[in-house]
């Protein structure tokens, strides 16, 4: 695939993440309502070792930037968003046990906040494919993943989320969505143009090339992910 400027590469990833999210199994199913409410909850439990494991991939991608701020920021700003700016009870982890006690109100915590119910494999291989690309990673290569395979698209997957979750088959019980919506209003769309402002100053057709090849393959890796969640959801019935 040829691309001759940036915006080429993110109408190609765009086309990547309509394939393999917009009309994946999982958010195909979620938004017509075909899950129950115990198949939810354990989509809300994977998806908080997820949300939990993120930090290290930024960590894991800062280790592969350049020792240039320029560089680095971008990703340490993103991290800082992670851990509520220094907050109290603000991380995105403890946001997103808003969502998960809402749905799951009985869910069995141990005494770190951490599920008992173990991590699936399909959400460890997508966070493990993350940190081990970035140990061999060129700096372009860590900004792409996490820019274009990533952050690009987040903010609306994650407001597919939010707006599936308010189908009326899920309104068992008030879910609080504030961890969704925040994401896909304010968080991404900022994440993004932060590594954005980088990837645009590469305009030669190689890097290009490399931007697109690390996205998209990043980006299936994640959608994965839900897809692999989506079949273990319906084996729960």
């Amino acid at each position: 695939m040829m691309f001759n400027t940036y915006k080429d590469v993110e109408t190609a990833i765009d086309q990547v993440v309509q394939e393999e999210f917009t009309n994946g199994v999982f958010l195909s199913a979620l938004r017509n309502g075909e899950y129950s409410i115990p198949q939810i909850q354990y989509f809300a439990v994977q998806y908080s070792y997820y949300s939990r494991h993120f930090p290290r991939v930024l960590g894991a991608a800062i280790s592969a930037m350049p020792p240039l701020d320029t560089w680095w920021v971008p990703l340490a700003d993103n991290l800082w968003d992670e851990a509520g700016h220094g907050a109290v009870g603000k991380s995105h982890e403890q946001l997103y046990k808003t969502f998960l006690l809402s749905v799951y109100p009985d869910v069995q915590l141990d005494d770190k906040g951490i599920p008992k119910q173990p991590i699936s494999p399909a959400v460890q291989n997508a966070i493990q494919t993350f940190i081990d690309f970035f140990r061999d990673a060129s700096p372009l290569e860590a900004m792409a993943a996490v820019g274009l395979g990533s952050e690009m698209f987040a903010g609306a997957v994650m407001g597919d989320i939010a707006n599936g979750l308010r189908h009326p088959n899920y309104s068992e019980r008030p879910l609080n969505l504030l961890f969704w919506d925040v994401h896909a209003d304010e968080h991404e769309p900022r994440h993004y143009q932060l590594c954005k402002d980088i990837l645009v100053r590469f305009t030669g057709t190689n890097d290009l090339e490399t931007m697109y090849h690390v996205g998209s393959n990043i980006a299936k890796s994640e959608a994965l992910m839900y897809t692999q969640l989506h079949h273990e959801m319906l084996q729960r019935g």
